[in-house]
């Protein structure tokens, strides 16, 4: 008998609604119990996504940046980030929010599910993709990804922030290098999150 696998004593629990990234008028929530949060990044994407304004203070921003904070003030309390990198695309294009694997991942904005879509790398798939369009700001679209759905969700479905989970953390640490175990004590799993206009997303 092989023994149970260690997620299935991850405590389920919803985040306690707190804000974690603008896009102009849209705001995302953290999708992820706030307990349950090993680091959240931001990196760069192509694929069109959006810059995203990052909520909270920069943990690794320079020393010319820290000090500038010091003499001026400045930067919110809370949530810390830290810009991971990338090759293409604004530098906070994608959000990463660590967790383990099989921890519970809910909606960042109140919204309709427009597209579940298998996220398919070196003809293997990895979970599925999940397209949000926000009530708050219909031009857009959320996608998010790094997850397994949750068996309800199907397009059409309704979702609010902080509210209905849509899928779990899946162990992506086979597949990619991930820049977030910088900075965790594990091995960098994580789901995310990018905004993309509504046009861009009409075939996966």
């Amino acid at each position: 008998m092989r023994p149970a696998p260690a997620n299935r004593f991850l405590p389920a629990g919803q985040p306690r609604p707190q804000v974690v990234a603008l896009r102009g008028s849209l705001r995302l929530q953290i999708p992820i119990a706030q307990d349950r949060i090993t680091a959240i990044g931001y990196h760069s994407v192509g694929g069109g996504a959006l810059a995203l304004e990052p909520v909270g203070r920069q943990a690794n921003e320079g020393l010319f940046s820290r000090i500038a904070r010091k003499l001026f003030g400045g930067g919110e309390r809370g949530l810390t980030y830290y810009i991971l990198g990338g090759e293409e695309g604004p530098s906070t294009a994608a959000l990463d929010v660590g967790a383990a694997p099989g921890t519970d991942v809910y909606s960042p904005v109140d919204g309709t599910i427009v597209g579940i879509t298998p996220l398919t790398l070196r003809g293997q798939t990895y979970g599925a993709r999940i397209d949000i369009q926000p009530t708050t700001a219909p031009a857009l679209v959320v996608r998010v990804t790094h997850l397994r759905p949750d068996p309800a969700l199907t397009v059409g479905s309704s979702v609010a922030a902080s509210i209905s989970k849509i899928g779990t953390t899946i162990d992506f640490s086979e597949v990619e290098r991930q820049a977030l175990a910088r900075f965790t004590q594990d091995a960098g799993n994580h789901v995310s999150a990018e905004v993309h206009p509504a046009t861009s997303l009409a075939t996966p």
